[in-house]
């Protein structure tokens, strides 16, 4: 390509093959802000997988193991029936263990990055883990501790101020006038 313009040569355009930049279209800046106006808007959102589509490879990962087992039982000769009732019993066995909690899952390491809603899964299990080993509560916000700080300063100067003026009021300060 000729200079990023979509020719591979300029031989037969009519152009030169100088490219140029187009200065006479101006963007707008004054509608767009150089700052979020809101600030809930700003703040880190984690990714939700979609449950659906989370269960639909679930499903997916257990139809691949019956067609494995169905195919190995073709090339062994088995009856179709009795493929037939391997196939239904390894689906029940695997739905069983799915249902209960065994299948964990991929794991996070192995998976690609085309694998959205997993990813997503797996960094809000890691999240978690994290918040427990840590000892964070679940209803944390980010932030609050500069608030409690903040508080914690505020009530200290009222206690403070509260304990002078009880001090003064008991005492009030006169000038003494020496006599001679």
């Amino acid at each position: 390509m000729s200079e990023n313009v979509g020719l591979t040569t300029p031989r037969g355009s009519g152009t030169s093959g100088f490219v140029q930049k187009n200065r006479s279209l101006l963007r707008h800046r004054d509608k767009i802000a150089p700052y979020p106006q809101d600030w809930e808007e700003s703040k880190h959102r984690q990714r939700q997988p979609d449950k659906e589509i989370l269960e639909h490879d679930r499903r997916r990962q257990i139809e691949v193991k019956v067609f494995e087992l169905r195919d190995k039982l073709e090339e062994k000769g088995v009856d179709e029936d009795e493929i037939d009732d391997q196939c239904d019993a390894l689906r029940k066995k695997l739905e069983e263990e799915r249902k209960q909690g065994k299948d964990t899952g991929p794991n996070a390491r192995s998976l690609k990055s085309h694998q959205v809603h997993d990813l997503a899964q797996a960094k809000i299990e890691e999240s978690e883990r994290l918040r427990k080993a840590l000892g964070i509560s679940a209803d944390y916000e980010e932030g609050s501790h500069w608030r409690k700080q903040d508080e914690r300063l505020r009530e200290s100067l009222a206690h403070n101020d509260e304990e002078d003026r009880p001090d003064r009021a008991k005492e009030p300060r006169r000038y003494k006038e020496e006599s001679d």
